[in-house]
Order: C-alpha cells, then structure tokens, then sequence
C-alpha cells in the first residue's frame, strides 16, 4: 500500500527553518473554501474546513506534516473522539462508503482511509484509550473493504502499544509504593549497615549510563499529545466553551518532571546523609564527574537535575564541606546550565548534541535528552504568545506549525533506543533508595554543619522537635 500513497520526508526534515513545511501546497483544491495561505503555506481556516482538508479523497491525500500538526493541535479546540466521529461522517458521506454503486470509487479511497487511520493510530495511540475513539475506529474500518488483513495489523498494533502503556503505567505505580521516608529508614536501621550511592556505583561513567537508561525510557512512553493536553488543562484559550477539562491527564509527562524532582532530591539526600565531611565531599566530586559525564552522552536532563540537587540550600549551606570540594569541573557545568540570557549555553550545545544526533555513525552518538522544564516552558510560552484564532475567528495555523515543530523535535529524540547496558542493581537504587524530604534535609544539613544565625539556630530546633513527634508515633 505504502508505494500507491504520497509520500513525504522523514519527520526530521519536514520543517524548514522557518517552521513551514515548503512541501505543503494546495493539493486538494486551488482556492478551497475556508482555507488560506501565503507563500504557498497553509496560515489559518475555519475548523470545519481544517478537518475536511484531513479526509483522504480519490485524486488527494493529506500531507503527512499536515496530519500530525492538525490531530496534534485540533484538541486545543475538539475533543479527539468529537474529532474521530467528524472524520468518520466526513469518509461516509464524501467517500459515500455507503453506496453498493460505488466499488470502484470505495476500492481507490478505502486504502486512503485505513492509512489516515494508521497514521493516527501509530503517532496518537493514546487517544484510543477513550472507549468512544476505539467504537468510531471499529465502525469505520468495518465499512473499508481494503481486507481484513491490513485492518487487523493495525489494529494488533494499536492494542500491543496500549498494552505495553498499561504495563509501564503499573509498574511506575509499583515502584512509587515501594519508597520509603528516608528519615525512618535512618532511624531503623544503624547508619554502619545503610547503603549509600557510591557503595552501590562508584563510578561515574556507569552511574550517568544508568540515568539514560531512565531518562530514554520514561520519555519513550510521553505522547506528543500531552504537551498540548498539558495547555488545555491549565489554560483554555480563547475561553472556547469547546474546550475539554475532561481529558486524559498528561501522566507520562508528569511522570517525568517528578522523576527529575526525585533525581535531585536524591542527589541532596545522598551529600547531606553522611556524619564525615570528608565523605561528604567525596559524593559531591562523585556527583560533579556523574554531571559531567551526562553532558557528555547529551543527557541534560539528568545534568539538570544533578546541577539542581547540589544548588539546593541545605547542600550549597555545606562551607566546610564545599571548602574540600576541587570545584573547577562544577562551575564549568553550572556555565553551561547558566540561565541568563535564556539559557543561551545550554541552548548552543543542545543544538550541537542535535547536529550530532542527525550525522551520528552510532547509537551512543543519537542521543539527545532535552532539560525537560525548559522545553514544557518553551512550548507554553508559544502558546501564551500567540491566539490560536485570529480576529476573523480563523484558525492560526501557524501557531499549529510551530507547536508541531517544537513537539516533533522531541519525537526524534525519545525514539532513540539507549545502547548502554542495563545493571538492574544500580536502577533499582536510583528509583527506589529513600530520600530525605526538605525539611529533613535541613535537619541532616543542620546535624552536619551547625547553624551560623539565629533563623537557622530556630529553623534547627523547630525541625529537631517535628522529628521527635514524628517518630515517637512510628
């Protein structure tokens, strides 16, 4: 089927520089209605006209950029399955996939639809959760004579993915039943038979392999969606009544931002839990090189994280410890993570782990994990930026250019698989070890290095008295 379909570059090179698919033309009908361009690119539309310019028909197939821009973009205004339904009247009624006269017409369109159909199902499987998406899905390919062959591979497909979501979905709620406050674990057992991180890894090189295996998995199972689902649920645009609060939560990406708070809890939790300040520095340099070698792989996230767990007060309040730190390698890794001028250093070598990534001979080379926060940041102020209707009650679709441009960026890079070899004992450490809460980190900080001043000296006594109830109770 896939040689009789249009085709279209790979999605890495869809965009111009501009944001602009330059292969995008009017394809379907000169001056069609309720659609209008500039330069030969699609600017703005009525929504109507949007989804019929979806809808496969004898002489016309979608482009593919346009097909992953509108379904990922359409749900600031419809519902995924209000949109399904639309597009199933839309393959009836044009296609009149309902008419016995029409075999020859239903045998050029049939294998248009099912590869629409495709497409959707393989870049937004998740949309197929809702029971109303799965019914209009059934409905429609049972009218598609194509056979059932093509129809049921799809479908399998669709059903594995779903199956493997589920699975991930279980075993993330697992792993988060299973950790422990680290206070009551310190307090439980003598610090002689507690591990530590460098009992666990001891080197660098290892630990940061073993982040990206992490960082690569959990961004495998974020959907393109959730970035978008991620908008509508915090701020409905344009106060459109059709915008949806009812929808899925974008889980997998929440996932994500707790696992970088995590990291950098347990990075803060690990340098203040030892009594010796000679251990104490030597996790932090341990931590320093882990970062280091991060940057190295194009793991900024966990760079990220690291970075920010060792910035945290009850760490960076550490002078005596920090006064036997070698910290040349750190400042060089916080000027690369430095914000000002919009994070112009972090910026310059992600596009250099990009360039990269694109000529890369090996895997390790395609790697490419973004500062998560940074991005979600970068993608929300797109879309506070611009109205996505123009004055005239239009679409502006090239606010959808740009949010698709920015989003399929991120499909690329969480599509590399990690080439590094797994140690479960390390990963299991890093996802379930017990880390400190805040305050509990000031206590343990406090405990390390005295208070300086008086806030400190009541902060200090405030905590010692909260912990004193807290396991008397236990």
């Amino acid at each position: 089927m896939s040689d009789k379909m249009p085709q279209t570059p790979p999605f890495p090179t869809m965009y111009g520089s501009n944001g602009y698919n330059k292969n995008l033309y009017k394809a379907k009908e000169e001056d069609y209605e309720g659609l209008y361009y500039h330069d030969n690119n699609l600017v703005s539309g009525s929504l109507e006209a949007l989804i019929e310019h979806l809808v496969p028909t004898v002489s016309y197939y979608p482009d593919r950029t346009y097909i992953f821009t509108f379904l990922l973009s359409s749900r600031l205004f419809i519902h995924p399955y209000e949109l399904m339904s639309k597009v199933c009247h839309l393959c009836v009624d044009q296609q009149r996939l309902t008419d016995p006269q029409a075999d020859k017409v239903q045998e050029k369109i049939a294998p248009k639809i099912l590869q629409l159909l495709t497409e959707w199902t393989e870049t937004f499987p998740y949309d197929f959760r809702d029971e109303r998406m799965m019914k209009s899905l059934k409905e429609l390919t049972h009218r598609l004579s194509t056979g059932d062959e093509a129809v049921q591979q799809m479908t399998q497909t669709l059903i594995r993915k779903l199956t493997t979501l589920s699975q991930y979905e279980e075993a993330l709620a697992k792993i988060n039943s299973s950790v422990t406050d680290r206070l009551t674990v310190l307090k439980t057992k003598p610090q002689s038979i507690q591990r530590d991180i460098l009992t666990i890894c001891s080197d660098p090189f290892t630990l940061a392999q073993q982040l990206t295996h992490i960082e690569l998995e959990r961004l495998s199972y974020i959907g393109p969606e959730e970035f978008i689902q991620a908008l509508v649920q915090k701020d409905p645009l344009d106060n459109d009544k059709r915008c949806f609060s009812d929808h899925k939560k974008a889980s997998n990406l929440e996932a994500y931002v707790e696992w970088f708070n995590r990291l950098s809890y347990l990075v803060a939790t690990e340098i203040c839990m030892p009594v010796k300040k000679k251990h104490r520095a030597r996790v932090i340099e341990f931590f320093i090189d882990v970062a280091r070698e991060c940057f190295n792989i194009g793991n900024f996230n966990s760079l990220m994280a690291i970075i920010t767990g060792m910035n945290m007060s009850p760490v960076s309040r550490l002078k005596k410890t920090w006064s036997k730190v070698k910290t040349a390698k750190f400042d060089i890794l916080e000027h690369q993570m430095d914000p000002s001028s919009n994070f112009y250093n972090y910026r310059t070598a992600l596009r250099g782990a990009t360039q990269r990534s694109i000529t890369a001979h090996s895997s390790r080379e395609k790697i490419v994990i973004p500062f998560f926060s940074l991005l979600i940041k970068d993608i929300y102020f797109l879309n506070e930026g611009c109205a996505s209707r123009l004055p005239n009650g239009q679409v502006n679709f090239e606010k959808f250019w740009e949010l698709a441009k920015q989003v399929m960026e991120f499909m690329t890079w969480k599509k590399v698989e990690c080439p590094f070899d797994r140690d479960r004992k390390i990963l299991q450490y890093l996802l379930t070890a017990p880390v400190f809460s805040e305050d509990a980190l000031y206590l343990a900080s406090y405990e390390s290095e005295g208070p300086e001043n008086n806030m400190e000296k009541d902060r200090w006594k405030s905590l010692r008295c909260v912990c004193d109830l807290i396991l008397q109770g236990c």
